[in-house]
């Protein structure tokens, strides 16, 4: 009797933004339907694949230092086929090759079907709007689109990414849908900019008539959005954000800097005036709207008369979230011909700088919850506390509700009256609805 035939298994660490763990989820799918066992850990699996991030100096050194991790792994025979793919490899494969030689196989961001067949496996492309959520099951990202038609100096996504190229709505709308029968409730919509969505499909932006159709499928109560581009924003998203229900009260707009100067350097397209007319306008169209930014501290030419420029900007928005970068020169994009004056101490102390300001604003943003009651979708629970999360706040980079309560379910919507705060998270319980809010 011959032995029976023994399926291969697989392991995917996922480094990088929200849009690698898309990629990962969509190739897991396909590795499902070729009945590759899925494992969540690299012990014993027969192939180990490493979606890398190539954004920013730290992220490519945990991307290499992920790489030498599971080399070791393979070399003592913990993991079998250890495959290098996403933005780091496609953007320095010739150089990867020849520093690992022991990595069995490099992949672009793009290789889906390469990767698939590389194990003599076969590649379904009815499965493209489908795939198996890593995340909880009750939230996931949409990626709208791929590549950047934006020129910022700092940025090396259009290197990798090539130009932005719009999925059409008939997939995503399909995507969606499956996405909602698998539970998820919470729908983060994400590209390099969504904001720029549609154009190269109808010729203009089109993401308010995504968003309002995607807002219509059954099971999705929110719609989030990340990485919206402050340059040329749509007036008429303001508005369906203000009006749609579904739509979280939440903008995602990495403004970077506001130094007309260091803008202009940066190739941004927009100016200080500009940037503050359009935040101001959204405050005043949504007033209960939560607005995140991120910013770049240390870029070439910045002086500490811009430094403070910026602290003076963030005290006067009072931005609900903020993140902040230090600047790092990457080859092959507008900046990295300008000399990188600034000392790393520097920068990591005007980041620093930054924070503290920021720690100040969120927590007397936080003060105002104290006795209200809000919704909250919980996420987990640690310990003795469900741990959950407001329309106004963004899985894994914003704050969170902590409520000490043994009856909750995960995914399910909660009302909670908040009864303490910090700078970052809240502390609440389960508002019961006899007692006055």
């Amino acid at each position: 009797m011959s032995k029976s035939k023994k399926h291969k298994s697989v392991c995917i660490i996922t480094l990088g933004c929200s849009k690698n763990i898309v990629d990962s989820e969509k190739l897991l799918k396909q590795f499902d339907n070729n009945n590759v066992k899925i494992l969540n850990e690299p012990q014993g699996a027969d192939y180990l694949i490493i979606n890398t991030c190539g954004f920013i100096e730290d992220a490519k050194q945990e991307s290499i230092d992920t790489i030498f991790s599971a080399l070791e792994e393979k070399n003592k025979g913990n993991v079998g086929k250890v495959f290098v793919i996403g933005c780091l490899s496609k953007r320095y494969k010739k150089e990867l090759k020849e520093e690992l030689p022991q990595v069995d196989a490099f992949f672009g961001t793009e290789d889906f079907q390469k990767i698939i067949e590389s194990i003599n496996n076969k590649f379904d492309n009815k499965l493209l709007n489908d795939r198996i959520i890593t995340t909880p099951n009750h939230y996931a990202y949409l990626k709208i689109s791929e590549g950047c038609n934006h020129k910022c100096s700092f940025c090396a996504i259009p290197l990798i990414k090539g130009k932005y190229v719009s999925r059409s709505i008939t997939d995503l709308l399909m995507e969606t849908r499956n996405l909602a029968e698998k539970g998820v409730k919470e729908l983060i919509v994400i590209a390099q900019d969504t904001t720029y969505y549609g154009t190269d499909l109808i010729k203009r932006k089109n993401i308010s008539d995504l968003l309002n159709k995607l807002s219509k499928v059954e099971g999705i109560e929110w719609l989030r959005l990340l990485y919206t581009h402050p340059k040329n924003f749509p007036d008429d998203l303001i508005e369906l954000i203000k009006s749609n229900p579904k739509i979280c009260k939440y903008i995602d707009i990495p403004i970077q800097h506001v130094s007309d100067k260091i803008l202009a350097s940066m190739k941004r397209g927009i100016n200080i005036k500009k940037t503050k007319g359009l935040l101001l306008r959204i405050r005043e169209k949504i007033p209960n709207v939560a607005l995140r930014t991120t910013l770049i501290v240390g870029y070439p030419g910045e002086t500490k008369k811009e430094f403070n420029e910026l602290c003076d900007f963030i005290q006067e928005i009072r931005f609900n979230k903020l993140g902040v970068f230090t600047y790092s020169p990457e080859e092959g994009t507008g900046a990295f011909k300008i000399k990188d004056t600034i000392p790393r101490r520097i920068k990591e102390e005007r980041k620093k700088i930054v924070m503290e300001i920021q720690e100040k604003i969120s927590y007397n943003i936080n003060s105002d919850f104290l006795g209200k009651v809000i919704k909250v979708l919980i996420d987990r629970k640690e310990e003795d506390y469900f741990v959950g999360r407001t329309e106004w706040d963004a899985p894994e980079v914003d704050g969170e509700v902590l409520i000490k309560n043994n009856k909750l379910k995960i995914g399910n919507f909660y009302d909670v009256r908040i009864t303490d705060f910090d700078a970052y998270d809240l502390e609440g319980k389960i508002y019961n609805r006899g007692e006055l809010k």
